[in-house]
């Protein structure tokens, strides 16, 4: 049985060199530096390399979809968690319908460097359980594309197809 022709269609790799790759501090909140590396509004995935700060909490949040979470340097926890911390070398899975808040202790030494892989959408509550917003590709875009505005900065690279930030090459 011969391949699929879409396979032949590819003539390059779709690949990025993180080491050329801008991280943009405070990128989401403050203490919460990112680099984009996948973004697909229309399915619903975003890929990150997100670097936090010590002492950074982020909003309680939902998952509508599952969460693949790798910690390559310094450790973080869940706040509902706190006997099961991650660190440097862990992978944690979350499915669907997760409930937690994450927590990075402030007496960390060293930055706390993951990359998540992420369906769907988080949804944000404050400190009270009342929603806040959502954070999802599409939200992860347009809050890029305001970034760089803002700051005079190139247009952020990362994979989104079929988006014109489409790159078949690094």
């Amino acid at each position: 049985m011969p391949l699929p022709d879409l396979i032949h269609d590819h003539k390059e790799l779709l690949t990025l060199d993180t080491k050329e790759l801008p991280v943009y501090a405070d990128g989401v909140m403050p203490g919460v530096d990112l680099q984009p590396l996948f973004l697909d509004p229309h399915n619903g995935v975003w890929v990150l390399r997100v670097i936090f700060h010590p002492g950074v909490v982020l909003p309680t949040h939902y998952h509508t979809g599952t969460v693949h979470l790798w910690t390559l340097s310094g450790r973080w926890n869940y706040v509902e968690y706190p006997d099961q911390p991650q660190t440097a070398g862990s992978y944690l899975f979350e499915p669907g319908s997760s409930v937690h808040t994450f927590s990075v202790p402030a007496d960390n030494t060293e930055l706390t460097e993951t990359l998540m892989v992420v369906s769907g959408s988080n949804v944000n509550f404050d400190e009270d359980g009342n929603f806040v917003g959502t954070l999802d590709a599409n939200s992860i875009m347009l809050g890029l594309d305001q970034l760089v505005r803002e700051r005079g900065l190139d247009p952020a690279k990362y994979i989104s197809p079929p988006n014109p930030r489409y790159t078949t090459g690094g």
